[in-house]
């Protein structure tokens, strides 16, 4: 691994945090004081009781690789997921379409349970992409992801000598925190399963019963069990008895404990020059999901219209005019293709956007910005609840919890992937270019049934693909008074010259971001007092001396609506928000990120990281989560191991962090890298590296 010499990012840190006006701030140990008003405490007696070393709330894709190198490390893991399968989404969200990058997928550069993971697929379907979808470079089917996830748990644990504590169909209800706030030292959660005389799960969408899932009570759908986590066997030498690790898809945890976080688009700043707004809006967060399968038939199929179709109808679109497709039957066959699962038979030689025209017996999922996308951004139709709204609906009081989700606004997702489908199938116009003629396509039926690709009675998938949910915001650390995060400028591939920066910016904030975007020139530029237009901008991603990962998708929006409801004839999105959008850098998840503040013995996976809005647009696919997991689950183990704390392996940055080295020479001797090939401050030669 290159590592940067200590003396260089000492003196580079310290030019870079002149320049963006920020003073330096060492890490105080104290943590915060509790407030009492959002600490959960348990109010029921538990049905069953559960001794763990490491506790992964969720059990997505970040959740399932953090359970994977825990048990390869020996731990006694447990993990709760809502849903009933793992790997959220690559199964539940049905998003089997795996978002990576060229360069890195060219070399393989991934987490080693990312390969083999990879190569699980390959070896089941006799190649990584049965769907010849043009997308990726694998297409593959939900129900299968989530068995090649659940034997790569119990071979990771016949290997490393772990135990598994897997509780599917769980919801986290309530924590209990040690008497100074500081750390977990409980979580009480409820498992469902269906009522006498009820039919299985799975046969209703979420937003019918996921309010019913967070009471204690049973009902006529549902029978609970509450079961409490507690830390296993105390060790008198360690500071904390176990690790709990949020890996939910919206960040339930760090609403439960009161940890400080941020939720939808931040105020423009030296850090985020591209965002649309001057303060923080909480409510204007990525479009989520429900994803469905389709398969072409040799025949019409009946298609029946959905009673709700009209409210939804004037959503739909194409999106936008491609000159490669000419005629309307082109249009369909591009986004049936899009992410194709599986494709019967060798390839056709008639092709559409180089692969295979669609024949009978293929299979769709459908993931369309303007089809099955669901939009919303004003403060009557979000879908994450923000901290004011979750106190007004009494979810922090003590069981008040019900997921943090506006319900209705699930419903209207799940509609909103109805029609979209019967739009495909019957519709006759387009929303955005309306001159391209849109044909009825009725040769498709709409897979469902507990054996579809989704596993549901109604064929939408189980939990809604989330882009974004609650992000912390990380502790003070040189450079970052408020609180570290991970920003636009830190990986981006834009050069910030176009004349919108220098005309939305005022000319002090637009020098300091040329200043922070100087690399080792920053130095000098100060120093010399260089005007904006003359100082150099470096050509790489800011490197972190704490990086525990990697990660490089492009920064990619599916931006809120601007009106309520999203689905209103005439709605547009919200101006601005794609101005981040591009090209990234490859780039590296330091460890900061993942260290809330408050409490000691968490730790933050997925996409709750300390990221910022733009940030969180790229770090948020398959391999980032997967990388990110690992970087959790080692860290947990190194923690308990060495008997500190994970804060205490950043807080003398950026000087010299011996227990920090030890992680990552760890991590990386493991098979999983902590940065890409040849980085370094020297090396700005990243032109291969673009992911699109």
């Amino acid at each position: 691994m290159n590592r940067l010499p200590r003396a260089l990012v000492s003196g580079w840190l310290a030019a870079l945090v002149a320049a963006s006006s920020l003073p330096l701030y060492r890490a105080s140990a104290q943590a915060q004081a509790v407030d009492p008003a959002t600490q959960q405490t348990p109010d029921q007696t538990p049905d069953q009781v559960v001794e763990c070393e490491v506790l992964i709330v969720g059990g997505g894709l970040a959740g399932t690789a953090a359970a994977y190198e825990s048990l390869l490390l020996g731990r006694t893991v447990c993990m709760s997921e809502l849903t009933d399968w793992v790997g959220g989404q690559i199964s539940s969200q049905g998003t089997t379409a795996l978002d990576e990058s060229r360069r890195q997928r060219e070399l393989l550069f991934y987490a080693e349970g990312y390969k083999r993971l990879r190569d699980r697929i390959e070896q089941h379907y006799g190649e990584l992409n049965p769907g010849e979808c043009w997308v990726s470079a694998s297409c593959f089917m939900p129900y299968d992801a989530n068995q090649f996830l659940m034997e790569m748990l119990a071979a990771a644990a016949r290997e490393g000598g772990g135990e598994l504590k897997l509780f599917l169909s769980t919801v986290p209800k309530a924590v209990t925190l040690s008497p100074d706030g500081t750390q977990i030292d409980s979580l009480t959660a409820i498992a469902h399963s269906p009522a006498p005389n009820t039919p299985p799960l799975n046969t209703e969408p979420l937003s019918a019963f996921i309010e019913d899932a967070y009471r204690y009570e049973d009902s006529d759908r549902l029978t609970k069990t509450i079961i409490q986590f507690v830390p296993a066997q105390a060790k008198a030498e360690a500071k904390a008895d176990w690790y709990v690790i949020e890996a939910t898809e919206t960040g339930e945890l760090i609403a439960l404990a009161g940890v400080p976080y941020r939720l939808g688009i931040d105020p423009r700043s030296v850090r985020n020059p591209s965002s649309p707004v001057t303060t923080r809006d909480p409510y204007c967060t990525q479009g989520f999901t429900y994803t469905f399968a389709m398969e072409q038939t040799a025949e019409p199929q009946p298609q029946t219209k959905p009673a709700f179709y009209d409210q939804y109808a004037p959503y739909y679109s194409w999106e936008r005019e491609r000159p490669q497709l000419t005629t309307p039957e082109d249009h369909f066959d591009f986004v049936f293709t899009y992410r194709r699962l599986w494709s019967p038979g060798p390839p056709i030689s008639e092709k559409i956007f180089g692969v295979s025209r669609p024949r009978p017996g293929d299979i769709s999922m459908q993931n369309w910005t303007w089809g099955n996308d669901y939009r919303p951004g004003t403060e009557l139709d979000n879908l994450i609840y923000t901290a004011s709204q979750l106190a007004e609906t009494g979810q922090l009081e003590p069981g008040g919890w019900l997921g943090g989700l506006r319900t209705e606004t699930l419903r209207k997702g799940e509609e909103n992937a109805l029609g979209y489908y019967y739009w495909l199938v019957a519709g006759e116009t387009d929303s955005q270019i309306p001159e391209v003629y849109k044909t009825p396509a009725p040769n498709h039926v709409y897979l469902s049934g507990f054996d579809s690709p989704m596993g549901t009675a109604h064929g939408l998938s189980k939990y809604p693909y989330i882009r974004e949910g609650r992000r912390i915001i990380g502790r003070p650390s040189p450079g970052y008074a408020d609180g570290f995060a991970v920003n636009e400028v830190d990986f981006s591939w834009n050069d910030f010259t176009a004349d919108y920066y220098r005309n939305t910016l005022d000319s002090r904030t637009y020098l300091n971001l040329r200043r922070y975007i100087a690399g080792l020139a920053t130095t000098e530029a100060i120093a010399q007092q260089l005007p904006a237009d003359e100082t150099p901008i470096r050509m790489r991603s800011r490197i972190y001396p704490d990086s525990v990962g990697i990660a490089q998708y492009a920064i990619d929006f599916h931006p809120c609506m601007k009106d309520y409801p999203a689905e209103k004839p005439g709605n547009i999105e919200r101006p601005g928000v794609r101005q981040a959008h591009g090209q990234a850098y490859p780039a590296q998840i330091p460890l900061r990120a993942m260290i809330p503040q408050k409490l000691d013995n968490l730790l933050v996976a997925s996409k709750s990281i300390a990221t910022s809005y733009s940030a969180a647009a790229a770090y948020r696919v398959h391999s980032f989560e997967w990388s990110v997991g690992v970087a959790a689950g080692r860290t947990a183990d190194f923690a308990l191991t060495q008997g500190v704390f994970p804060y205490e392996l950043v807080d003398d940055l950026p000087y010299s962090e011996p227990l920090l080295v030890e992680l990552q020479d760890q991590i990386e001797a493991s098979g999983n890298p902590v940065m890409f090939p040849n980085t370094s401050i020297f090396n700005e030669d990243w032109g291969n590296w673009r992911p699109w």
